[in-house]
C-alpha cells in the first residue's frame, strides 16, 4: 500500500511513477502487437508464420533482434532496409528502458516512497561480479520515462503508417 499524502507530495510521486510504468508497458504492448506485421511483411509470409514466429521468440531483445537481422539480408530491398533499420535502434532503445522497470526492485525510504530501483541483472567482469545497478528516482527519472512513453507512441505511429503504406493486412 502507498503511504499517505506526505507535505512534500511525496506519495504522489510514488501514485505518478506507477502510473508512467502502466503507460510504459502499455504502449510497449501495442509495439510488440505491431511487430507481427513488420516479421510478416519482411519475411514475405502470412500473418499466422509470423505470429507462430513471433511466439516462439520469448522476449523482445530477440523478436528486435530477428527483425534487424532481417532487414540486413540482401534480400530486403535497400530502402525498407534503411527505413525501419532506425525504427528498430529506438526500439531497442525504448525497450531497454521499459525492461529496467520490469526487471527490479523498488527501494523504498523510511516513509515507503520510492527512492530508487535495483536492476536484476549480474555482470561478470573478469573475477568480479556486479548486479544489481541502483537507479534513484528523481524528477529527471521520471521525466526520462515520460520521454521514453512519447518515444515509444511515436515509433508506433510511424510503423502504423508504413503498414497502411505497405498495405500489410492486420
Amino acid at each position: 500500500m502507498l503511504s499517505d499524502q506526505t507535505p512534500d507530495g511525496s506519495a504522489m510521486r510514488n501514485e505518478e511513477l506507477l502510473l508512467l510504468i502502466g503507460k510504459l508497458n502499455y504502449a510497449w504492448t501495442n509495439t510488440e502487437s505491431l511487430l507481427i506485421y513488420l516479421l510478416s511483411f519482411i519475411m514475405g509470409t502470412s500473418k499466422e508464420v509470423a505470429i507462430v514466429t513471433f511466439l516462439t521468440l520469448n522476449t523482445s531483445r530477440a523478436r528486435l533482434d530477428l527483425i534487424d537481422r532481417l532487414l540486413r539480408l540482401e534480400t530486403v530491398d535497400e530502402a525498407i532496409g534503411a527505413q525501419l533499420s532506425p525504427l528498430v535502434k529506438r526500439m531497442k532503445s525504448a525497450a531497454r528502458i521499459r525492461n529496467n522497470y520490469n526487471h527490479c526492485i523498488y527501494s523504498f525510504d523510511e516513509h515507503g516512497d520510492i527512492e530508487s530501483t535495483q536492476l536484476l541483472r549480474i555482470a561478470d567482469h573478469g573475477n568480479t561480479l556486479r548486479y544489481g545497478k541502483i537507479q534513484p528516482i528523481d524528477e529527471d527519472e521520471m521525466k526520462n520515462i515520460a520521454n521514453t512513453i512519447n518515444e515509444i507512441i511515436d515509433i508506433n505511429r510511424i510503423i502504423f503508417s508504413f503498414i497502411r503504406c505497405n498495405k500489410i493486412q492486420y
